[in-house]
């Protein structure tokens, strides 16, 4: 049945009113217009709705049944309207992102505060993964957004936005004598054990790509799978690193040093990930825009 919400009011408004002419102006309609509309939907459902004469205006049986449910549709209808005004003028709603965790743990807090600020009343539920699953989350539709390097596979399923260019550095523990040096060279670093990210990494991958084409193997006596727990061996002297700047603060707060790196240097672009011929909902769009507008401290 092709019942519109137009004749629903105009019909709801004639019951409550008994009369056509205060109906009308409820529902801001001509009578003539009003009229047309109650008969349409009395066409529709199959039969009379009101009971007409000229001294009188009633509701038949089975307009008195739908009266009450006419209202109800029309409530739903109302509701329905809010919420999606809601969600669109992000008064509410609920977003899911991914980050690699040496974003998530330093320059994603302060883009949540500013996109709460903005927006308090939606739910942000952050997922901190590595790189390569912030990727596969967006490709999966998990999360609607993800942060994360430019992967070196394929991502012609994906849309990428760059928001800056990580410039990788060498981790070092206190007293170390790398520490006297203003920049490291790679070659400077084969003389110490170092530790390195477990395979798979897109990180791994790109210092061992960087190596081979200069002909440079690595002392590599550890490995692990988070760049948190490299850091906190190379603290407690276990070896250097190479890492992505963005894991300076956490250098620094666990009482490591660092060094830029040099001969040779090492970027990855940094930034948004999202799906390919899939909306985002309003909720996403604006928080990507408070990421684009983020000032980003790196080294």
């Amino acid at each position: 049945m092709n019942v519109t919400v137009k004749q629903l009011k105009a019909f709801v408004a004639v019951a409550k009113t008994r009369s056509f002419a205060e109906a009308a102006e409820l529902v801001y309609l001509s009578q003539p217009a009003l009229s047309i509309a109650i008969k349409n939907l009395e066409e529709t459902v199959g039969g009379t709705l009101l009971a007409r004469s000229t001294r009188t205006l009633a509701l038949t049986p089975e307009g008195e049944a739908f009266y009450p449910v006419a209202e109800r549709l029309l409530a739903d209808w109302d509701d329905a309207m809010l919420e999606l005004h809601n969600l669109f003028s992000l008064k509410r709603g609920k977003l899911s992102i991914a980050a690699m965790p040496s974003f998530a743990g330093q320059q994603l807090p302060s883009v949540l505060g500013g996109y709460r600020r903005l927006y308090p009343d939606i739910n942000v539920t952050v997922q901190d993964v590595v790189a390569e699953a912030v990727v596969e989350m967006v490709r999966s539709g998990r999360v609607e957004v993800g942060i994360a390097f430019l992967p070196d596979s394929s991502i012609d399923d994906l849309n990428f936005e760059t928001l800056f260019e990580d410039r990788f550095v060498v981790a070092l523990p206190a007293d170390h004598p790398l520490l006297e040096k203003d920049a490291i060279t790679w070659n400077q670093l084969k003389s110490y054990p170092f530790i390195a990210l477990q395979r798979p990494s897109s990180i791994r991958e790109v210092i061992e790509r960087t190596l081979e084409e200069k002909k440079f193997n690595l002392n590599i006596e550890l490995e692990s799978h988070q760049l948190i727990t490299i850091i906190r061996m190379v603290v407690c002297g276990l070896g250097v690193s190479v890492v992505p700047s963005l894991c300076i603060p956490q250098i620094e707060q666990l009482g490591g040093h660092w060094r830029p790196l040099k001969a040779p240097v090492i970027t990855r672009k940094v930034g948004i990930f999202t799906r390919k011929r899939y909306p985002l909902s309003a909720a996403a769009t604006a928080m990507i825009d408070v990421l684009k507008k983020g000032e980003f401290q790196l080294e």
